[in-house]
C-alpha cells in the first residue's frame, strides 16, 4: 500500500498514504504517531472506502518544519488540506482519532466545503489535555496540568525511552501484557496490536512529545459552526479522552450522535468492525454517493 509525499503550505514535506480503494473518499486524521494499519476494516480492500491519510510532521520519514514551532493543530490542518489537494479530492468524510479529532474539526471550520462528515473517535475538538485522566481519579481542574506534566516527562526521557522501546522483543506475550495493562484492553488482539507497535516504537520520542506538547495549545472549540453529520465514539475506560468530555462535546455539536463502547483510548484496535460499521452509517447521513452496498463493502 503506497506512501507518497505532499508539500504543505509552509513548504514542509510530509509523508502521506493511500489504500487505492474504490468508493467513498475518506481522510483519516489519525492519532499522534499511529499508522494507517490501526484501521484494518476501513483500509481493507473492498471496504467501500477510498482512503487517504498522512503521518504527522517529522515522523515516518517526513520533514520537520524549518520553523520548529510550526507543529500546531493549525499546521497539521494545513497538511491534511495538502493531502486532499494533492489527490484532487473535493470533499471527504473524516475519520478522526485522538489528536486527529482536533485536526478534523479545524479542517471543517476553515474549509467547510471539503468535509462531508466527521467520525470522531476517542477525542474532543480542542482542549485535549483537559479531557485526560478521569479513570485515574485526577480531578478535573488538574487534568490539563497532569497532561502537560506527562508530556514534558516523556520529552525529557525521550532518548532512553526510544532505546528501551526498540529493544523490547515484540511477541504475542508482549502484546498480551500490554493489552492487560488497562491502558489498552484485551480486545486489541496481538494480530492488530503488534504491527502497530512495530511502527510506533520507531519514533524519535523527543520529537513525538514535542508534537504532543504543541497540541496542548489548541483550546476548546466553539462547535456551533458544525453543519455536517458527526458521530462520536467514546471508550468507557479511556484514560486520555474521558467519557464525560466526550459526552459534553457531543451535546455541544449540532445533531451529533454519540456511541459508547466498552473500550480504552485504542478503540480502532479494539473495535475495528464496529467503527467500520459506524463509518458506513455516517456516510449514509452525508450527501456523498452511497457506494456501501454489501457487494461494494465486501
Amino acid at each position: 500500500m503506497p506512501r507518497f509525499e505532499v508539500v504543505s503550505a509552509d513548504g514542509t514535506r510530509v509523508i502521506a498514504w493511500r489504500n487505492e480503494g474504490a468508493g467513498t473518499p475518506v481522510l483519516i486524521c489519525n492519532g499522534l504517531g499511529t499508522p494507517p494499519i490501526t484501521w484494518p476494516g476501513i483500509i481493507a480492500d473492498g471496504s467501500g472506502f477510498d482512503v487517504r491519510t498522512w503521518y504527522y510532521r517529522g515522523t515516518a520519514g517526513g520533514e520537520r518544519p524549518a520553523d520548529l514551532t510550526k507543529v500546531t493543530v493549525a499546521d497539521h490542518t494545513d497538511d491534511a488540506l495538502a493531502v486532499l489537494d494533492s489527490e484532487q479530492i473535493d470533499s471527504a468524510v473524516l475519520v478522526c482519532w485522538s489528536l486527529g479529532v482536533n485536526v478534523g474539526f479545524e479542517l471543517l471550520r476553515r474549509h467547510p466545503d471539503r468535509v462531508a462528515g466527521i467520525l470522531a473517535v476517542a477525542g474532543v475538538p480542542g482542549g485535549t489535555f483537559g479531557a485526560m485522566g478521569a479513570p485515574l481519579g485526577i480531578p478535573r481542574p488538574l487534568r490539563h496540568l497532569a497532561g502537560l506534566t506527562g508530556a514534558h516527562t516523556g520529552h525529557a526521557i525521550g532518548r532512553p525511552l526510544g532505546w528501551v522501546s526498540r529493544h523490547i522483543p515484540l511477541s504475542r506475550m508482549t502484546a498480551q501484557v500490554i493489552s492487560h495493562s488497562g491502558f489498552v484492553l484485551p480486545r486489541a488482539t496481538p494480530d492488530r496490536l503488534l504491527p502497530t507497535l512495530e511502527e510506533f516504537r520507531e519514533h524519535d520520542f523527543r520529537w513525538y512529545f514535542t508534537l504532543a506538547l504543541a497540541a496542548a495549545s489548541h483550546p476548546p472549540m466553539d462547535t456551533s459552526f458544525v453543519d455536517v453529520p458527526v458521530s462520536l465514539v467514546a471508550g468507557r475506560y479511556d484514560v486520555l479522552a474521558s467519557l464525560h468530555a466526550m459526552r459534553t462535546a457531543a451535546a455541544r455539536i449540532p445533531g451529533a450522535q454519540l456511541t459508547v463502547l466498552a473500550g480504552s483510548h485504542f478503540l480502532p484496535l479494539e473495535f475495528p468492525d464496529e467503527l467500520t460499521d459506524g463509518l458506513r452509517a455516517l456516510v449514509r447521513r452525508t450527501g456523498l454517493p452511497d457506494d456501501l452496498s454489501p457487494s461494494a463493502a465486501g
